[in-house]
C-alpha cells in the first residue's frame, strides 16, 4: 500500500468540472480555511496545527486544497486569475456547504479563514458573494499591494532563486527557503513539514505558479463590511509592511493584531496564540 504524503479526505465535482480535495471536520458554524500558494502548497499542511483547536471550540472546519494544489485537480490548459480560484472555492462551497433540504446554493454562510493566498481569495470571495460570508481572518493576504512591492520582498528573491533557477529543488534547498522566508524561528521548519510539502510538490505542474494573477484589491476594501480579523508577523518577509495600513484603515469592521518575533506563518510560529485569538473572535467579534 502507498503511503500518502498527507491525510486523503473528500472530494467534490464542481459545476465547471473540476474536481476539489477537502479535509472535512467538527460541527457546528462553518469555518473554511484557504491556504497560501507556493510549491507543495495544501490545505493539510497550513493549518493542521489548527483545525483540531477550532473543532475542539464547536466549529465545523473545511481546508480545500485549492484548484492547481494538493489532491486537487490541476489543469495545465487554464489560467490562475484570482477569479478562478474564487469560482471554484464557491462552486465547491455550494455543494459541501449547502443542507439536502435548502432550495439555494446561496443558504449558507462561512467564516473564510486565509494565508497569503488564501487573504486575497477570502477578500475577492467576501467582494463577489458578500451574502456568504460572515466574518474573514486574514493573515499577510494578497491583492492590498503591487507587484513591484512584492518582487522586492526578500522572500520573493529567495523562492524565485530556488524554483526559478532550473535546477532540481532538493528538500534541503527547500527548507532552506523555508526558514528564509516563513519564519523567526527555524524549529518550526522540521523535516518532517519540509518532506511533506516536498513530496506534494512532486503533483504540481508549473502552470499555476506561471500564470497566477492576484489584483491589488485596497481601493475596493471599504466595500467589505463583515467583521474582519488581521493577524501579521512583523518580520514578514514575504507581504510588504505598506499592507498592514492598508487592511487596517481599509477594512470598515477590522481587527489588526500585529505579532512581533513572526513572520509569513503565523498559524505554525505562534500556533497558540493565533487559536486562542481566532476562536476569541469567533465567539465574540
Amino acid at each position: 500500500m502507498t503511503t500518502k504524503p498527507v491525510p486523503e479526505g473528500h472530494y467534490v465535482t464542481l459545476a465547471n468540472g473540476y474536481r476539489i480535495h477537502y479535509l472535512d471536520q467538527g460541527s457546528g458554524p462553518l469555518v473554511v480555511m484557504l491556504h497560501g500558494s507556493g510549491n507543495g502548497a495544501c490545505g493539510h499542511s497550513n493549518f493542521k496545527g489548527n483545525i483540531p483547536a477550532l473543532v475542539a471550540a464547536g466549529y465545523r472546519v473545511i481546508a480545500p486544497d485549492l484548484i492547481g494544489f494538493g489532491y486537487s485537480d490541476k489543469p495545465e490548459d487554464v489560467e490562475y486569475p484570482l477569479a478562478f480560484f474564487v469560482e471554484c472555492v464557491k462552486q465547491a462551497l455550494d455543494v459541501i456547504c449547502v443542507e439536502p433540504a435548502a432550495r439555494s446554493a446561496d443558504q449558507y454562510k462561512v467564516t473564510l479563514v486565509g494565508n497569503s493566498l488564501g487573504g486575497a481569495i477570502a477578500l475577492g470571495f467576501a467582494l463577489q458573494h458578500p451574502a456568504q460570508v460572515e466574518r474573514l481572518v486574514l493573515m499577510a493576504p494578497g491583492g492590498v499591494s503591487d507587484m513591484p512591492e512584492y518582487m522586492a520582498m526578500p522572500g520573493m528573491a529567495a523562492m524565485f532563486a530556488l524554483f526559478g533557477s532550473g535546477k532540481p529543488v532538493t528538500e534541503a534547498g527547500m527548507k532552506d527557503f523555508f526558514i528564509k522566508a516563513f519564519v523567526v524561528n527555524p524549529a518550526y521548519v522540521d523535516d518532517a513539514l519540509v518532506h511533506e510539502r516536498f513530496e506534494m510538490m512532486k503533483l504540481q505542474n508549473p502552470q499555476v505558479i506561471k500564470t497566477m494573477k492576484v489584483p491589488n484589491m485596497t481601493e475596493r476594501l471599504g466595500e467589505i463590511r463583515q467583521p474582519t480579523l488581521t493577524l501579521w508577523g512583523l518580520n514578514e518577509n514575504m507581504m510588504p509592511d505598506s499592507g498592514i495600513m492598508r487592511l487596517a484603515k481599509g477594512l470598515p469592521n477590522g481587527r489588526m493584531v500585529l505579532v512581533p518575533q513572526c513572520g509569513h506563518w503565523v498559524m505554525i510560529e505562534h500556533r497558540e496564540l493565533f487559536n486562542r485569538t481566532v476562536i476569541d473572535f469567533l465567539q465574540h467579534g
